[in-house]
């Protein structure tokens, strides 16, 4: 009966997975082979770990392929990490990679305990994550549809000018406008066309974020992050979706850690540097949050809607949330006063509100 470890590093591609298997403590791979990445490729790869005596445990790096690959092999009885790519151990002279000696490396690193773990999501959350994300693409295609009218108009020194971009009256405007020539009102109707679609897409993404919301079990932190000035439900939605369980987090720098809010910094003996944030981890969970920072530049008042979306809170959750109104707009002005520029401080704001929504994340 053997005693030791089968560490296996796994690196994935869209063919193709390349896997290297140390067997305990050996310097070079006992067994190192390829197998499609499908089907056919999966069961081959099973029947190998399989054979193979003692504990087998596989790692790989998170990528396109998603977690397809954890969750099979899973779901046959080994042992799987995935690990983030952006915090694996890179030597600076490293100037030759492939996908076999990326296989090697996880293994190794693996057993030296030198790679961290992911939480990987149930399918349930993913498949919120991807609607949330899919919103997200949707707000992106609607920007491009109008800077291309837009841009397409102006070279024809065409500009509204007597209202908001994009108001009521901005489309009316858009509506009433035609061209003399064939191919410019086909050009011009070819943009509004685009402008509609993107519009309804938009609309039927909020919708379906909307509803998600309104299902357990988000419906009840939903209603808790929304009691933060700033957050609404496609914030909360994406701080839930995004931070897959607020609770994985054992603290609140750990998560404005994970989310790439907290300043780099490069110190040496007595001397301490920090510099600009570190912008790692979840994008898309900090540009939300940023936007949301912006609402504490305003003194701490509630309007009827914010007294509507706080009332029937627990008392615990309104402590954090009337903490976070006078905190984060103290911390606001005091940077700015100070002569940080406005966007410094909504970062600065932006990482405290992260903290807010893990105490919230820890009290619901």
């Amino acid at each position: 009966m053997t005693n030791y470890i089968i560490w296996v590093g796994i690196d994935d591609s869209a063919d193709q997975l390349d896997v290297a298997a140390f067997y305990g403590s050996e310097e070079e791979p006992r067994h190192e082979f390829q197998v499609s990445n499908d089907g056919a490729g999966m069961r081959r790869l099973c029947k190998k770990l399989g054979s193979m005596p003692g504990e087998v445990r596989c790692v790989y790096e998170a990528g396109v392929n998603g977690y397809h690959l954890y969750r099979e092999l899973s779901k046959r009885g080994f042992v799987c990490d995935v690990v983030a790519p952006a915090l694996t151990p890179r030597r600076p002279g490293e100037r030759v990679k492939t996908n076999k000696r990326d296989a090697r490396k996880l293994a190794r690193l693996d057993r030296a305990g030198e790679l961290t773990s992911i939480t990987v999501p149930e399918e349930e959350r993913e498949a919120v994550r991807d609607l949330v994300r899919a919103r997200e693409d949707a707000v992106q295609d609607l920007l491009r549809v109008r800077h291309r009218l837009g841009s397409f108009l102006l070279r024809r020194g065409l500009r509204y000018r007597t209202g908001k971009p994009w108001s009521n009256g901005h489309l009316a405007w858009l509506k009433g406008l035609s061209f003399s020539d064939g191919n410019l009102q086909k050009v011009l109707d070819e943009h509004r066309l685009a402008l509609e679609e993107a519009t309804e897409r938009l609309k039927r993404c909020d919708q379906a974020v909307e509803e998600a919301a309104q299902q357990e079990p988000y419906r009840q932190l939903v209603e808790y992050l929304m009691g933060l000035r700033g957050v609404k439900v496609i914030t909360a939605m994406t701080a839930i979706a995004e931070s897959v369980d607020l609770k994985r987090y054992l603290s609140a720098p750990a998560y404005m850690s994970a989310i790439g809010v907290v300043p780099s910094e490069f110190s040496t003996g007595d001397k301490q540097r920090r510099g600009h944030i570190t912008k790692t981890g979840n994008a898309h969970l900090r540009r939300v949050l940023v936007e949301s920072a912006w609402h504490y530049r305003w003194a701490p008042g509630l309007s009827k809607v914010m007294k509507k979306r706080r009332a029937g809170l627990p008392a615990e959750i309104l402590t954090i949330v009337r903490k976070a109104d006078h905190r984060l707009h103290k911390k606001y002005v005091r940077m700015v006063s100070k002569g940080k520029s406005n966007k410094v401080a909504a970062v600065a704001v932006a990482r405290e509100l992260a903290g807010f929504i893990w105490a919230i994340g820890q009290a619901a």
